[in-house]
């Protein structure tokens, strides 16, 4: 019965080497050892088969057809082998596997897709599942081991156990109709708004957007007046682009590059014009991958200037 124990790396590549060869010596000498050795090595690999691998003669060995086959076949397994090794260290060091990332949806028109490209470039053999949940979802889920990393506006609750790195800061802008009175101009403060309608976001949609808007607009000394109200921001801004009012969302939003808008930056230092974006897992997570991930967004692409 053949005993599989016997056939290591070593000895597999030793016969493979003498096939090549089929002399002991120069096979011996590829291999860095001894003939002495080498023969005993391959008589002992013809005990375990049960067949003769080489014909012996004056001259030196000749590979038998049985030889050759299993030749054929020992590459093959030194090459499964091999490749199974490199890949369990890239999968250790991150480059391969599979990595659970979470986003808010205000953050899938800029954020996400640059980092998937960037993704695809620098780690092909990394997968990013991706899911679009509420921030406080995002945070449960990352707690429950549900996710491995998620993009975040800050501030977030319920980051006990977890790391926040500020991957990004990005800018509130004015979105306008293309024909308002104010798109001339090229920057606008926010108070410039104070007596116009504004398309807002539906209570609980976005939660953390729509208290940055409002905390901005009371600091410039007025509430929104809401002339209509939507889950996204594509739905925000369809009232923009319908020429019925204003609307105030992250910059990132000239990404969507939607028809009959008008973009416009907000002078002044409030930090409620302000957002930092985060990438956040679990502290205790050694997983390479998301380390790796998470350095894809030291790139200027992925950081828009705030």
């Amino acid at each position: 019965m053949l005993c599989h124990m016997e056939l290591t790396q070593r000895l597999l590549e030793q016969f493979v080497v003498l096939a090549e060869e089929q002399h002991f010596g120069r096979a011996a000498d590829r291999l860095t050892m001894r003939q002495p050795p080498l023969s005993q090595a391959i008589q002992r690999l013809e005990r375990v088969l049960g067949v003769s691998l080489f014909e012996r003669g004056p001259r030196g060995v000749r590979i038998t057809p049985a030889g050759r086959a299993f030749a054929e076949d020992a590459r093959r397994l030194l090459e499964a082998q091999a490749a199974a090794v490199d890949r369990a260290r890239r999968v250790a060091s991150g480059r391969e596997g599979e990595v659970r990332l979470g986003f808010i949806s205000s953050l899938g028109y800029h954020y996400v897709p640059d980092l998937l490209r960037r993704a695809h470039t620098e780690l092909p053999g990394l997968r990013l599942q991706l899911r679009q949940h509420p921030s406080v979802e995002l945070i449960a889920m990352l707690h429950a081991g549900a996710l491995d990393l998620a993009l975040v506006r800050l501030p977030i609750s319920g980051s006990d156990e977890l790391t926040v790195n500020q991957v990004g800061v990005e800018r509130l802008i004015a979105v306008l109709p293309e024909h308002h009175r104010l798109a001339a101009q090229d920057s606008l403060a926010l108070a410039d708004l104070a007596d116009h309608d504004f398309a807002v976001l539906r209570p609980g949609a976005l939660p953390g957007l729509a208290q940055q808007v409002a905390l901005a607009c009371a600091q410039a000394g007025f509430t929104p007046r809401p002339l209509g109200q939507a889950d996204d921001l594509p739905g925000l801004l369809s009232y923009v682009a319908a020429g019925l009012c204003v609307a105030l969302a992250p910059e990132q939003v000239r990404s969507l590059g939607l028809s009959g808008v008008v973009h416009r930056p907000l002078r002044g230092s409030s930090p409620h014009l302000r957002t930092a974006i985060a990438a956040v897992h679990r502290s205790d997570s050694g997983d390479a991958a998301v380390q790796r991930v998470v350095g894809l967004f030291g790139s200027p692409a992925l950081t828009p200037e705030a």
